[in-house]
Parts: structure tokens; C-alpha cells; sequence
């Protein structure tokens, strides 16, 4: 039996033998921090997964601790909401790879009792869904009634699908695409170079010295968020508006945008670690749905049984629509129940994340189509 304690508030388990990577690697007895929002019924119907983007985290609802701030999708999760707690039982962990509970690279190897820092193995989004499947397994669930994630999530989502399709009724992958594009690992790669470019990141040995390489993972969320607006939304909101200081200081910021991409860098910087954001680019960059299948997308969801709600937004420049008609057409090829809908919003990929009264009502109808029981 797994072993249950608290870290920050959130339970955890820890799996007691080595953990198989997709690679032929292996970690050993990881650890695996989530929350849980709502009951489980007596049949244990009406489990729904929630998987968080890249800098998301388990605190999908409610306060977060670390924060202080209400959680990513509070939105969407809580009584009488869409995501209505008192129908469901939500679940979320933290990733693989991450820094808020789950093994990371700011870990101890339990082997050599050293932090693993680079030492950490490479991890594929199938490494992610693997481990979350052995969470459903403890928590003794043997089929889900949904698994719903935007981003990075909605990568965990499809993989979901294409691996536990038999345990997984319900799949709704929002804002995503079965691999990236050369001009999305382009900017993964400048924000990792941003943190390694740092002097005190010194090659991930940072946490001996006690000191994070704040600036360079502050300006690689800053080359991030930009991806996460929409050019309107950024015009909208700061247009070329200026500080009331004016220019005098141009290079702390003259312009009003320049000072919210620095409040996003500094407030990142006081959650995040630096060598979990590059492994966890890395492993989106890799993902590719159709590398196994010899490009052949269409492959990967035959015989797949779940019924899919593929979500996009029209000003997503990260994550078009036009990657999602793709996932669409795959499945539609092998005849899959497959539902696609894109959303107007000038919010761009971020929409996902904000309330968008389309999104909320697209969710609500699709969940109250089907029956957890």
C-alpha cells in the first residue's frame, strides 16, 4: 500500500517500486502530489481528470497555498459550476517533472540521496499519463468518467486516449495539437537559453549556492506569456500606453506592457524552478503523436472507443485551430465520436485559462450529454 502525507497542503502518495520511463529508464518510488474537489460516488462514475499546462499545478481550485491566489480553473471547478462538485469528484495532479509535489528535478534520488538536478531522466507526456494512471489505480478508480486539459494538458489528454481509451469515457483536449511546430520549440528554446544564459544558473547546480537564476527564468516566462495573448489583446489592454514616469528610464520599462511581462516574470520566478520549466519544454517539444505510426496520424486512434470534445479559440496563434481540424480528421477517419468546436475569443491561447462564457457553456452542454452513471 502506498504511503499518504501532506506536502503544502496537498496529499501524496509514493509509489513503493521504480517508476518505468517510456525511454528504458527508470525512477525510483516517485512521488505523486494532487487534490481531489467533490465526492466519489458509490459506483465510482463520476471521477473527472483534470490536467494541467505547463506552468499549472495540482491547485486547480480553491486557494492555492503557495500563491495565496484562487486556483488556475476555479472558474469552471466548485458547486454549481461547470465543472459542478457536487456531480463530480475532480482530480489533479502535478506532472511528472514538476516542482510542486510530483518528482522533479529538484528532488532527492532516493538512490543517491543527491537532488537530481540534470540527473533527472528525460520524460515523455506518455511518462506523465503513466504515472497519473498509477494515482487512478490507488485511488481505486477503474474507469473516468472525463479527462479534460488546455495546452500541455490537452497533450496529456490525447495521449490518454490513445493509450487508456477502454478506462477514459469522456476526452476533451482544449487548446493543444498532437505535436509542436518548429515556431513553438523556437520559443521553448529562447526561454531555455534565457535561464541557462543566467551566471547563477551554473549548469542546474543553482540550489547549492542557494540562489535561483531569477532573471533568466523571469525572462523566459516573459518570451512565454507573450505566446499565451493575442496581438488585439495586448493592444487592447496597454496599447502604447506609457508609464506616468514617461521614458526617463527606458531600459526598466517605459511602456506599460514592459511593466505587466515584469510583474509576470517576477511573480513566476517565486513558484517555479528553473530546471523543472526546461525539462518540461522539452518534453512538449518532443511530444509527437504520429512518430509512432510513421507520420501517420490517423493510426493512432483506431478502435478507439471515447467520445471527444476538441476545443479551439480563434486568436490562439500558439495552438491554431488549423492543428486541431487535423486531430479532427484523424479521428473522423477511423469513424471516432468526435465533436469540434472553435470559439470566438481575442483573449488568444490563454482563453482556455479566462472566462470565456462560449467555453463554459460548450463544457457544460457536452458533460450533461452523457451520464457518469
Amino acid at each position: 500500500m502506498n504511503n499518504i502525507y501532506n506536502f503544502s497542503h496537498t496529499p501524496k502518495i509514493t509509489l513503493q517500486n521504480n517508476f518505468q520511463l517510456e525511454n528504458g529508464k527508470s525512477i525510483s518510488k516517485p512521488e505523486i502530489a494532487y487534490k481531489t474537489y467533490g465526492k466519489l460516488d458509490k459506483l465510482k462514475t463520476n471521477a473527472i481528470l483534470i490536467c494541467h499546462a505547463l506552468t499549472g499545478d495540482q491547485y486547480a481550485a480553491g486557494r492555492n497555498p503557495i500563491t495565496g491566489k484562487k486556483g488556475w480553473w476555479s472558474n469552471l471547478i466548485g458547486k454549481g459550476k461547470v465543472l459542478d462538485t457536487n456531480k463530480y469528484f475532480i482530480i489533479c495532479s502535478n506532472v511528472l517533472g514538476g516542482c510542486m509535489g510530483t518528482t522533479g528535478p529538484k528532488n532527492l534520488d532516493p538512490k543517491t540521496k543527491k537532488t537530481y538536478k540534470l540527473n533527472f531522466p528525460e520524460i515523455s507526456i506518455r511518462d506523465m499519463v503513466n504515472l497519473q494512471v498509477e494515482l487512478i489505480n490507488y485511488l481505486n478508480i477503474e474507469n473516468l468518467f472525463c479527462v479534460i486539459g488546455g495546452s500541455m494538458g490537452g497533450m496529456q489528454v490525447l495521449e490518454w486516449g490513445i493509450n487508456y481509451s477502454n478506462r477514459v469515457k469522456l476526452l476533451v483536449p482544449i487548446a493543444t495539437s498532437f505535436r509542436h511546430t518548429a515556431q513553438n520549440i523556437a520559443l521553448h528554446e529562447a526561454g531555455r537559453q534565457a535561464i541557462k544564459a543566467d551566471p547563477l544558473w551554473k549548469k542546474g547546480n543553482y540550489r547549492e549556492n542557494k540562489q535561483l537564476p531569477k532573471n533568466g527564468l523571469s525572462a523566459a516566462r516573459m518570451i512565454a506569456h507573450i505566446t499565451y495573448m493575442s496581438e488585439k489583446s495586448l493592444s487592447f489592454k496597454f496599447g502604447r500606453n506609457k508609464k506616468e514616469n514617461g521614458l526617463s528610464k527606458i531600459f526598466e520599462g517605459g511602456f506599460e506592457v514592459e511593466n505587466y511581462l515584469q510583474y509576470q516574470g517576477t511573480n513566476f520566478v517565486k513558484r517555479f524552478d528553473p530546471n523543472s520549466y526546461i525539462y518540461l519544454t522539452k518534453t512538449m517539444d518532443k511530444f509527437d503523436l504520429s512518430e509512432k505510426f510513421n507520420g501517420k496520424l490517423e493510426s493512432a486512434f483506431k478502435n478507439n472507443n471515447s467520445k471527444w470534445l476538441l476545443i479551439s479559440f480563434t486568436s490562439d496563434w500558439l495552438f491554431p485551430t488549423s492543428e486541431s481540424r487535423m486531430l479532427v480528421s484523424a479521428l473522423a477517419s477511423n469513424a471516432c465520436n468526435v465533436s469540434f468546436v472553435e470559439i470566438e475569443s481575442d483573449r488568444g491561447h490563454d482563453s482556455f485559462l479566462l472566462k470565456v462564457p462560449r467555453l463554459q457553456s460548450i463544457l457544460e452542454g457536452f458533460l450533461k450529454g452523457f451520464k457518469s452513471k
